[in-house]
């Protein structure tokens, strides 16, 4: 029986999660199996869903999410390293990784870190304007940016206060 590759262990969290999907739901924002130090962590980060609108995260959803993923966790015992599992809401500077999450923060500000720099610069904020065929446009203060979404290592929401 060999053990899961980090892909995989995402896999399965994706598909366990489908069970607790709908409009009182929740739903997969993304999950992550990292080591830190000498610690390994599976971060899996949630969206609560309530009346198929996206609701706040509390503390008790977290709670129920986390139950639920530790049962399957040790009924398919698909990690061999000792881990700690984290659940939380993906937080006001989300990572935007799924095609739904473009739709979803449309004309909403966002940061883009990107490989390569791009007129001179390595870093990139402005008003996501949509991702289409793989090219993400977004509009800064003086124009607008199309760019292929391999291009970006990270895209997240502006915190703004």
């Amino acid at each position: 029986n060999t053990k899961m590759a980090k892909k995989q262990i995402s896999e399965y969290i994706a598909d366990w999660m489908k069970e607790l999907e709908g409009p009182d739901g929740y739903e997969l924002s993304r999950s992550e199996f990292v080591k830190e130090a000498n610690t390994w962590y599976l971060r899996v980060y949630v969206d609560k869903l309530s009346g198929g609108e996206y609701a706040s995260m509390g503390s008790d959803d977290c709670e129920t999410v986390s139950r639920f993923l530790s049962a399957k966790l040790d009924e398919e015992d698909p990690i061999e390293q000792n881990y700690y599992l984290e659940v939380s809401s993906p937080g006001l500077d989300r990572l935007l990784v799924s095609d739904k999450d473009f739709e979803r923060f449309k004309g909403r500000q966002i940061d883009i870190k990107l490989y390569k720099a791009l007129d001179g610069k390595k870093e990139l904020s402005g008003i996501l304007m949509g991702l289409e065929d793989g090219i993400i446009t977004v509009k800064t203060d003086d124009k607008e940016v199309s760019l292929p979404r391999q291009s970006a290592g990270k895209i997240n929401l502006s915190v703004i206060f």
